[in-house]
């Protein structure tokens, strides 16, 4: 009957613990989920763009460029590029810049180099002299030619578009009836063409040579001006020189936040419910102490009553080893043997008696064990006075 009682107390327990559970489990996912349906897909990526930290951004590039000592303004009209290019930087047109056929005019007069990526309109205007052979599939490709940028990245997604250039151009990574890559100095401008700009975004970055690749074309001068698609949110730097460099804290999606408080709440709650108060620490007696003196009396009776003499004769020579070898100046693992030979060579007595106390066979009587504890004790004093 107790037993049927004591379990039907314990099951509402349990009960109330499954409960508690439940609701710290349907907290913590009302926390997690409504603040992603409230807020939505805020970042919807901005493609190409150094800022964008999306799949098809290009803000890992950007970040390789500015470790590399290339200062990476981001513009968003072909106005502020021009304002910004001059004889020591380079200009990047990507598919992702929305221009006409003027805009594309003034960039071809701009000062430095261009560097054009992707299917870019007005291609006749801005490199002049190349030529659009026909799509082709991007995959990797190798380079095949002799330019240092492409020979060093190696391998890398290339394709998109296959271009011809004009007589004295290079041409790397071939592809169908061109190369997907053209490179050609015209007028102090050294102009490269690329069909596809995949290699450039955060998703292909990390895959073959992309990254040195992207790295050695965009990474030429010690100024990049990166012309961007406009931004349309509020938070864009106004007059199109967006070039600040944006903070680690930046760039965390908010929602990396919300999941960081909801976190600390659900721990704290975790706490609070399976917490437990801890008294005070309580001193308990002991029932009994007994002094070592009688301790070791109490072992020697029992080797005693066993006629246990070899075992007693070990436990004294070893004992008196162990408190020998600091002594001597021998570490704690050293063998009975050397602590004899230390012994006797500290005391002056002759080796072979002092081994044969230390490692000796064991007495044949109660009369020869105490006489050996009494001569252990003996050089135990004389290597102590020595």
């Amino acid at each position: 009957m107790t037993a049927g009682i004591a379990g039907t107390a314990r099951t509402p327990g349990r009960v109330r613990q499954a409960a508690w559970a439940a609701a710290l489990v349907l907290l913590v996912l009302i926390t997690a989920v409504l603040p992603l349906l409230l807020t939505g897909t805020q970042s919807g990526g901005r493609t190409l763009d150094p800022s964008d930290t999306s799949l098809d951004g290009s803000a890992a590039l950007a970040r390789l460029l500015q470790t590399h000592g290339v200062e990476v303004v981001r513009v968003e009209t072909p106005g502020a590029a021009v304002s910004a290019a001059g004889p020591s930087a380079l200009l990047l047109v990507t598919e992702a810049s929305f221009l006409d056929r003027g805009d594309a005019g003034r960039l071809a007069a701009a000062f430095g180099d261009r560097l054009v990526v992707g299917s870019v309109p007005y291609l006749d205007v801005l490199a002049p002299g190349v030529q659009r052979e026909g799509p082709v599939r991007a995959r990797s490709r190798a380079p095949e030619c002799t330019l240092p940028e492409a020979v060093r990245a190696g391998d890398a997604y290339t394709g998109g578009m296959s271009f011809t250039g004009p007589r004295g151009s290079t041409g790397c990574y071939p592809a169908g009836d061109g190369h997907a890559l053209v490179r050609y100095t015209a007028e102090e401008h050294t102009v490269t063409v690329l069909g596809d700009a995949s290699f450039m975004t955060n998703l292909r970055l990390a895959e073959d040579g992309n990254a040195a690749l992207a790295l050695n074309l965009a990474g030429a001068r010690p100024r990049l001006v990166w012309l961007a698609a406009p931004d349309d949110s509020d938070e864009a730097g106004g007059g199109g020189t967006g070039g600040e460099a944006r903070s680690l804290g930046d760039l965390i999606p908010g929602g990396v936040k919300w999941a960081v408080l909801q976190l600390v709440v659900a721990v704290a709650l975790a706490a609070l419910w399976r917490g437990r108060r801890l008294g005070p620490v309580v001193a308990e007696r002991l029932p009994v102490v007994v002094r070592a003196a009688e301790t070791v009396e109490g072992r020697g009776r029992l080797y005693r009553s066993r006629r246990a003499r070899d075992r007693a004769a070990l436990a004294l020579r070893a004992a008196a080893a162990d408190r020998l070898a600091p002594r001597l100046g021998l570490r704690r693992t050293a063998t009975p043997d050397e602590v004899a030979l230390a012994a006797a060579a500290r005391t002056g007595r002759d080796p072979e008696p002092v081994l044969t106390l230390l490692c000796g066979p064991p007495p044949g009587n109660d009369t020869a064990l105490v006489a050996l504890a009494a001569h252990l004790d003996t050089l135990e004093r004389q290597v102590r006075d020595s």
